[in-house]
C-alpha cells in the first residue's frame, strides 16, 4: 500500500477499521460502518448544518449552503445535477485525501452516493490526479459490483491548478483542467454546464460518518462550534485524524515535531503562525483564524531552527509561480515578478527590494481568474511578517547564515527524458518555446516542430516549467 503513514488520537472515526489492516474492502467497510441510510436533500442539509460541516479542501465553505444552492439551481433549470468528489490534492504538503482514497475509499463513495441520491443526481464523478488513487477507486467500484447511478473516475493532470473547482469541472467535461473565471459557481454551472455539487474527499467521508451516527453522537468529540474530527498532514509526511480543539503544540510533540521558527498552517495557500501563536493555537478553523492563520486543507508544516526561513519561502514561491495556469496576467506575469523581487530581498536588496515585493503583491491581489495569485501573495506576505528578524538579516546584512534544507516538501522531479506534445490538446499558444527555446521550436503555423523532443539533463527544470506553463496542458515529460 503506497501513501503516507496514518495515525489517530483517541478513537478513529474516518480511519475506523484500519487498526489492523491497510485498506478496507467493501465487505470490511460494511462490517465496520454498517449500511448507509437514505436521506432527503433537506434532511441532509439540516444534518450538515447541525454538525457545522464545512468543505475540507481549503475554502471551508458550509456544505449545507452549497447543497441547497445546487437544489435551487437544479429546480430553476429543471435539470438533474452532478456530484463531484475532488480527490486531486495537488499540493505536495497535503496527503489526507489520498490517504482516504487509498485506505478507506468506500467511506468517500458513501458520502458522494448519499448526496447524489438526495439530489436525484444524474451521475457521480471522482476526480483524481494520481495513478494509485485512480486504481484504488476503480477497485472499490468493482468491489461494489453495481451502484444506484453511474459513477466514474476521471484522471486529470497532476498540477496544483487541477484542484480548483471550476478547473476540475472543466477538466471532467473537456479534459482541459483550467480555471474558468468569471465568477460562475459550479453549483450553478459545473460539469457539462449542469448544477454541480463539488467538494473534497474528506468532506464526503465526514458526511457519510455523520449520516450513520446522527448529529448528537457525531458532536461527542471536538469542540461545540467545530464538532467531530479533522484530518491533518504533518510535515508533509504523516496523516493524523484528531478531534478538533487539540492544542497544536501538543499534537506536534506527540509525533516528534517541534514548533521551531514558526508553523505554516493551511498549506501553501495558507499562512504562517509565529512560535508564540502556534503555542497558543488549537486545531480548529476558529483558533487558527484568531491567531492569523488558516486551517485550509489541513497541512501543518513546522519550520525547524536549522533552516533558512526566507530560503524555504522562496522555494515555495517559485513553485507557486510555476503552477500558474497561464490564463491571466496577475498569475502568469505577476507571480514570477513577485518571485524575482523576493530573490532580490533574500540577496540583500534592502528597502528598495522590499518596496518592490510589496508593489508586486498588491498588483496581483483580486485580479486573477482564480484565487491562486491572491493566495500565493498572502503566503509571501505572511512569511515576511512572521520571519521579520530573518528578513532584516537578509535585507540589510549578509543573510541569516543558515543553509536551505528543503524542509518544505516539493514534488519529486522526473528524470530527464523527452518532452512530448499531445496534438489533440495543443492550441499553438507558443508559451512553451519562450521557456524552453533550446528544445522547442515552432513551425510557421505556431505549432511545435516535433512531437517528441529530447531534454538534456541540465534543462530538466526548464522543461518542467514549460510543461506547467502550457495553458492547454498539451505537454508532458516522458
Amino acid at each position: 500500500m503506497s501513501g503516507a503513514p496514518i495515525a489517530w488520537l483517541g478513537r478513529p472515526v474516518l480511519f475506523a477499521g484500519l487498526e489492523h489492516t491497510e485498506r478496507l474492502d467493501h465487505r470490511s467497510h460494511l462490517v465496520v460502518h454498517g449500511r448507509l441510510p437514505t436521506m432527503s436533500a433537506e434532511d441532509l442539509a439540516d444534518l450538515a448544518e447541525n454538525v457545522n460541516l464545512r468543505g475540507r479542501g481549503g475554502a471551508g465553505f458550509p456544505f449545507a449552503r452549497k447543497l441547497r444552492a445546487v437544489v435551487k439551481a437544479a429546480a430553476r433549470r429543471r435539470s438533474r445535477p452532478v456530484v463531484v468528489v475532488n480527490g486531486t490534492e495537488g499540493e505536495p504538503s497535503c496527503l489526507k485525501d489520498a490517504a482516504l482514497l487509498l485506505r478507506t475509499p468506500h467511506l468517500v463513495l458513501d458520502g458522494a452516493l448519499l448526496a447524489a441520491d438526495a439530489l436525484d443526481a444524474e451521475q457521480v464523478v471522482l476526480g483524481v490526479t494520481r495513478a494509485d488513487t485512480e486504481q484504488s477507486l476503480r477497485r472499490a467500484l468493482t468491489e461494489r459490483r453495481s451502484t444506484r447511478l453511474p459513477v466514474s473516475v476521471a484522471r486529470l493532470p497532476e498540477r496544483f491548478v487541477s484542484g480548483e473547482g471550476s478547473a476540475l469541472a472543466r477538466g471532467i467535461t473537456s479534459g482541459i483542467a483550467l480555471p474558468r473565471g468569471g465568477g460562475v459557481r459550479t453549483s450553478d454551472s459545473g460539469v457539462g454546464g449542469m448544477p454541480t455539487l463539488l467538494s473534497n474527499a474528506e468532506t464526503y467521508a465526514q458526511l457519510a460518518v455523520a449520516a450513520r451516527l446522527g448529529a448528537l453522537p457525531y458532536r461527542e468529540v471536538g469542540t461545540p462550534s467545530e464538532p467531530g474530527t479533522v484530518l491533518l498532514t504533518l510535515a508533509g509526511s504523516q496523516v493524523v485524524e484528531t478531534p478538533s480543539g487539540v492544542p497544536l503544540g501538543e499534537l506536534l510533540a506527540m509525533f516528534g515535531l517541534d514548533i521551531g521558527q514558526g508553523v505554516l498552517v493551511g498549506g501553501y495557500h495558507g499562512k504562517w503562525l509565529t512560535p508564540e501563536a502556534a503555542a497558543m493555537a488549537e486545531v480548529s478553523r476558529q483558533s487558527f483564524q484568531s491567531l492569523g492563520g488558516a486551517l485550509g486543507a489541513g497541512a501543518i508544516l513546522p519550520l525547524p531552527h536549522t533552516t533558512c526561513p526566507l530560503g524555504e519561502v522562496l522555494r515555495v514561491a517559485r513553485w507557486l509561480a510555476d503552477e500558474t495556469a497561464g490564463q491571466c496576467g496577475p498569475c502568469y506575469l505577476g507571480l514570477p515578478a513577485l518571485v524575482k523581487a523576493l530573490e532580490e530581498v533574500v540577496r540583500g536588496g534592502g528597502r528598495a527590494a522590499l518596496d518592490v515585493v510589496e508593489t508586486r503583491m498588491r498588483a496581483v491581489i483580486g485580479r486573477g481568474a482564480c484565487s491562486h495569485p491572491d493566495a500565493a501573495s498572502r503566503f509571501v506576505a505572511s512569511a515576511l511578517e512572521v520571519f521579520d528578524e530573518d528578513l532584516q538579516l537578509h535585507s540589510y546584512q549578509y543573510g541569516c547564515g543558515r543553509s536551505v534544507q528543503d524542509v518544505l516538501p516539493m514534488p519529486v522531479m522526473e528524470s530527464a527524458g523527452s518532452i512530448v506534445v499531445d496534438w489533440t490538446l495543443c492550441e499553438a499558444h507558443g508559451l512553451c518555446t519562450s521557456v524552453l527555446p533550446e528544445v522547442i521550436s515552432l513551425e510557421a503555423d505556431g505549432f511545435p516542430a516535433a512531437g517528441v523532443m529530447p531534454v538534456p539533463p541540465q534543462l530538466l527544470q526548464q522543461a518542467a516549467r514549460a510543461v506547467d506553463r502550457c495553458p492547454a496542458l498539451a505537454l508532458r515529460i516522458q
